[in-house]
């Protein structure tokens, strides 16, 4: 039963992958078990990506563009297509939208943003979520959230404006190496030449006005130079195009950026809170 379940979890990049890969094994002379050990991964592992009893991994796909594929970059080329079905489906339309856009305004106020977390953050975060996911899928979203970090080396740049609330950044998850290790990790952030990264601080609203009380918000300027707004709530998601609803957006951000503090008062604040010495 639990195999039939898997088999129909299964999108379709993840098929053809499997299929592909089956294929080019047969055509090559291969059994399931040579093809595993050339890979790194055993004959059982083979058969279970081929009959769709796992989804191929991104591990496995970049074995096997390197055994199988002969310079096609036909497995490479899945794997972003793979990567996108295994995400959050609230959060598949959007991916792709992240992944192109010329800048991004950000704002967290729960947990660090996505783009910005570390792989123990990630992980205990995805882990530790409710409903919780089998250790399976739990590693399928950590590996997906990583791999959105592509953006920050990606050419052109992309700008990225991040403003964190303080209490993100006071709220361990995971444990206290955990925590330090996320701080420093968006200390390091906060010096790339492209990021922007403000905290909003706890006594922001003692001058009689807050603009973070909304929640997060996420905008996007396109490679048209559009600008869309997503956001994301309890599993649901939105998409807004709206250019009256994303211009109130964009001012709600500016208003939010303004009552944060400056970049360098910022990194101060997150390496005193990591215990950095100056």
């Amino acid at each position: 039963m639990a195999r039939a379940e898997n088999r129909e979890s299964v999108g379709p990049a993840a098929r053809m992958a499997a299929a592909v890969a089956r294929k080019t094994r047969l055509k090559k002379g291969l059994t399931q078990d040579r093809l595993g050990t050339e890979m790194g991964f055993t004959g059982a592992a083979v058969s279970a990506m081929e009959r769709l009893i796992h989804p191929v991994s991104d591990d496995m796909l970049v074995q096997l563009e390197r055994v199988l594929a002969g310079g096609t970059g036909i497995f490479e080329e899945m794997r972003e297509l793979v990567r996108l079905e295994k995400l959050p489906e609230q959060f598949r339309g959007y991916a792709p939208i992240e992944q192109k856009a010329v800048a991004l305004w950000l704002y967290a106020n729960h947990v660090v943003h996505g783009l910005f977390q570390t792989e123990s953050y990630a992980r205990a975060l995805i882990a530790g979520s409710y409903p919780e996911p089998t250790s399976e899928r739990a590693e399928e979203l950590v590996v997906g959230r990583m791999a959105r970090k592509a953006l920050f080396e990606r050419k052109p740049v992309c700008e990225i404006e991040l403003v964190l609330d303080e209490s993100v950044l006071r709220r361990a998850i995971g444990n206290e190496e955990f925590a330090r290790e996320q701080l420093l990790y968006l200390a390091e952030c906060a010096r790339r030449r492209n990021v922007n990264l403000q905290v909003l601080p706890l006594d922001a609203g003692l001058g009689g006005e807050y603009s973070g009380d909304r929640g997060d918000l996420n905008i996007v300027e396109t490679p048209a130079h559009d600008h869309v707004t997503y956001l994301e709530i309890q599993g649901e998601s939105l998409l807004i195009t709206d250019r009256a609803k994303v211009s109130t957006h964009r001012q709600r951000y500016a208003k939010i950026r303004a009552q944060a503090l400056d970049p360098r008062r910022s990194l101060g604040l997150i390496e005193q809170l990591a215990g950095v010495r100056r």
